[in-house]
């Protein structure tokens, strides 16, 4: 064990995230991230927009950064929007190659992990790794303090034939056909004969059908008169959407000793299920904090996670509308209602800061479900009743 040293247990998102900002230190602890694969950081692209950081955490985020964009847009069966807000992407790719050379951080792959404690790991050959702070950075586990809906996705990053002409993100095309309740591809152009086409829904269930969402990507593709010389890669992945959250059930029953973060510690935004902006906010906390031992960390990580518990109430009241109040069908026309309102209030809304005026500004007017089904989304604990009694 040296001086400050730091144990990630996994190493995706978050911990990368926090890995970059604690590098950043004057006198930055070492660090070793343990990943149970034999690929640190997966297989994905994390983007974010511009408004989701500040400034300041722009200035060490941005080494991880690969692609960038200075507008975005959306499409919905009855209009078009584009969005002058600047968009940016983290590939697997983009973070590997930022942090695999530097010094003062190991990551070690293939790893197993049998056993947490506030200062060592130990693995299940037996081995102990101690360190200064522990940390478990391991992906999203379900909670029966949890009740979900779920963001399903498929994605493919293709080779065209001939330019595809996409110059800008398309965030939302929800103009395709509805299935698994709420539909829309999602577009990231790399280069103009390079596109990332991912297939996504909002979805009641976990299920993914591999398979079926590659062809309706490849029928997209043929729509938009795109033919596929190659693909590139593949992506996939099931994010939560939180339609209500007992937080003080999930923290009493989080370990009090080893802090965690990241979707583990349901840090990500309910509605979108993206959790980039949440680890860039822990990073800073952290390393504000630092040096701290493991004990006085999951602390104060509990406190942070129950005081955004309490902010995103407001989220996981619009996503009982969209799961609960809204039929499968109709879920489309409550995102065509939320893309009508204005850019600030958008951006707002993306990085996790809506504002109360926001919020009555979003329930103003006719609503696009249901007024009974509405009012019967308003409290969040029968649905983890009912979850409970299944």
């Amino acid at each position: 064990m040296t001086k400050h040293s730091v144990v990630m247990v996994g190493a995706g998102l978050h911990a990368g995230i926090l890995a970059q900002r604690l590098l950043a230190l004057p006198d930055p602890p070492r660090i070793t991230m343990l990943e149970a694969s034999m690929k640190p950081f997966g297989e994905h692209t994390w983007s974010f927009h511009g408004a989701d950081v500040t400034p300041e955490d722009m200035a060490w985020l941005d080494p991880l950064v690969q692609h960038r964009w200075l507008r975005q847009s959306v499409m919905f069966p009855k209009f078009n929007r584009t969005l002058n807000a600047t968009y940016q992407s983290i590939t697997t790719e983009s973070m590997h190659d930022a942090l695999k050379d530097r010094e003062g951080l190991e990551i070690r792959t293939g790893v197993k992990v049998a056993k947490l404690e506030p200062t060592a790991v130990t693995l299940t050959d037996g081995t102990r790794i101690e360190a200064h702070c522990v940390i478990d950075a391991r992906g999203f586990a379900k909670h029966p303090a949890l009740a979900l809906g779920y963001q399903v996705f498929v994605g493919l990053e293709i080779e065209t034939e001939e330019d595809h002409g996409i110059d800008a993100p398309v965030i939302m095309d929800a103009t395709v056909d509805q299935l698994d309740g709420y539909r829309f591809i999602y577009l990231l152009p790399f280069a103009p004969n390079r596109i990332l086409i991912e297939d996504t829904r909002y979805s009641d269930g976990s299920g993914l059908r591999e398979k079926a969402f590659e062809a309706a990507i490849k029928d997209y593709a043929k729509a938009r008169g795109w033919s596929i010389r190659r693909i590139v890669r593949r992506e996939q992945g099931v994010l939560p959407i939180a339609l209500a959250f007992d937080a003080e059930r999930f923290w009493a029953e989080t370990e009090r000793d080893v802090p965690t973060l990241g979707m583990r510690a349901a840090l990500f935004h309910p509605t979108t299920g993206y959790s980039l902006p949440e680890a860039v906010r822990v990073a800073r906390l952290i390393a504000d904090l630092w040096p701290i031992d493991g004990v006085s960390l999951a602390a104060r990580l509990r406190e942070y996670g129950l005081e955004r518990a309490r902010q995103q109430s407001f989220y996981r009241f619009l996503n009982r509308m969209l799961f609960k109040a809204a039929r499968p069908h109709e879920r489309v026309n409550v995102l065509q209602r939320f893309y009508r309102l204005s850019d600030p209030l958008v951006a707002r809304f993306y990085a996790g800061e809506t504002t109360r005026a926001d919020a009555m500004r979003l329930l103003v007017g006719k609503p696009p479900v249901s007024v009974w089904r509405a009012m019967r989304c308003l409290r969040e604990r029968p649905l983890l009743h009912e979850k409970a009694a299944a």
